[in-house]
């Protein structure tokens, strides 16, 4: 239930009813400050789509009716994950919406998860304040490297997390970013690298989490470390 508690709820949302005019429904987007709100039905239950100040405006400004009712420029309606919904599928179905609209196991409108505070969640899984390196090591596709990088990284401390991008259809190279835990020194990251260097895994990026620099940069990943 990850996706439960990052919700915003229902009851604390700013929403419009499907019968409200366009003129209403402007009006309610600009006393609560927001570009766009849920359109929900007459019993509060039912998702119909957003409303967005920006059409509302482009639709006033072309001399369109601001009395006909706001599901005429109603967006949105299909893009909607459930509560109980594995957390990737967040990923794409949110992409380019400010929010994307949750519903319950009955198919009611539960409330809304924002891209901040997606954000802030993931932010929070990278755990900056107590972690020390992040390495950025490439691989091919062979079965089994990230099982060997992980135990060698593992002989000289834990690891915080990991993350694996470029994992497309036919890519031809990973990119495994292990972030290490508080506390490791540098004299041990840098026989980490060693150690995975020499394994014929290419170490192509080493961020210092803690002062905010990058030690190893991809433009020249053969470079060591000086300090």
């Amino acid at each position: 239930m990850l996706i439960k508690s990052l919700v915003y709820k229902k009851d604390y949302l700013t929403t419009v009813n499907e019968k409200a005019t366009l003129a209403e429904a402007l009006q309610i987007l600009e006393d609560s400050g927001y570009r766009c709100v849920p359109i929900l039905d007459d019993s509060g239950k039912l998702f119909r789509g957003n409303i967005y100040k920006m059409h509302i405006y482009r639709h006033k400004s072309q001399g369109g009716d601001m009395n006909l009712p706001v599901t005429y420029l109603l967006k949105n309606a299909t893009k909607t994950i459930k509560v109980n919904s594995p957390f990737f599928q967040v990923f794409f179905n949110i992409k380019d919406l400010p929010y994307i609209a949750v519903l319950d196991e009955q198919d009611y409108f539960y409330g809304i998860l924002t891209h901040s505070k997606l954000l802030g969640m993931l932010s929070d899984a990278w755990n900056i304040k107590n972690s020390s390196f992040v390495l950025t090591v490439l691989s091919d596709n062979e079965r089994g490297n990230l099982v060997k990088m992980a135990k060698i990284i593992s002989k000289y401390t834990n690891i915080a997390s990991c993350l694996t991008l470029d994992v497309k259809l036919g890519e031809l190279v990973r990119r495994n970013l292990f972030t290490l835990p508080v506390g490791v020194s540098n004299d041990t990251m840098k026989a980490i690298v060693d150690k995975l260097e020499k394994k014929g895994f290419v170490v192509a990026e080493i961020e210092d989490l803690q002062s905010g620099t990058i030690l190893r940069s991809d433009e020249k990943p053969g470079q060591y470390l000086n300090k």
